[in-house]
């Protein structure tokens, strides 16, 4: 498999509805194709893909993304945020972001947006403002005010064992509030 397979499952034969829903066939589409592929990243195995801009996106998509399509709803859909986010902060590092389209650097920085760090969101937006898409800017936002507000995201807490407080149990019954 290489990172030109990743990433035209991604763009070309995914939608941006696909990404961004609970979808079980789109989740079992990535659990069947990209499952193997998965487990070898997580264990650092496709390091040879960090060498270019494209590659180093695809292996980001592979650990920030196809993990919270592959383990919905649990605490390891979360688990490989800290990888995604170091690989996405070398390649930015690197310039490597610059060498991508918008909607595909859209994608490397979504580890920012994903991090339940206070600096890191103020990372996320700058990140986001400088790409320039609206909607991404938007829910940029969103992310940085709920971890501004809670410092975390309270819709994580079920999937990993913390309590919630009344304050997060509040916003969480919310219209839009988890993502």
């Amino acid at each position: 498999m290489t990172p030109d397979t990743v990433l035209h499952f991604w763009f070309e034969e995914s939608t941006p509805q696909q990404w961004f829903a609970k979808d079980e066939a789109f989740d079992a589409a990535i659990r069947e194709r990209f499952g193997q592929l998965h487990r070898r990243a997580a264990q650092a195995e496709l390091w040879q893909w960090r060498s270019s801009a494209r590659g180093r996106l695809a292996e980001v998509i592979v650990l920030d993304q196809f993990s919270r399509n592959l383990h919905r709803d649990s605490g390891a859909a979360f688990a490989h945020d800290g990888m995604a986010l170091a690989l996405a902060q070398e390649a930015v590092a690197q310039g490597l972001d610059r060498q991508l389209p918008p909607e595909q650097r859209s994608f490397l920085y979504m580890p920012w947006m994903h991090s339940e760090s206070r600096l890191l969101q103020r990372e996320s937006v700058r990140l986001f403002t400088e790409l320039g898409r609206a909607e991404n800017l938007h829910f940029a936002r969103r992310h940085a005010e709920i971890i501004e507000r809670f410092g975390r995201y309270p819709h994580r807490n079920a999937a990993l064992g913390r309590t919630s407080t009344p304050e997060e149990l509040a916003f969480l019954q919310q219209p839009g509030s988890s993502f």
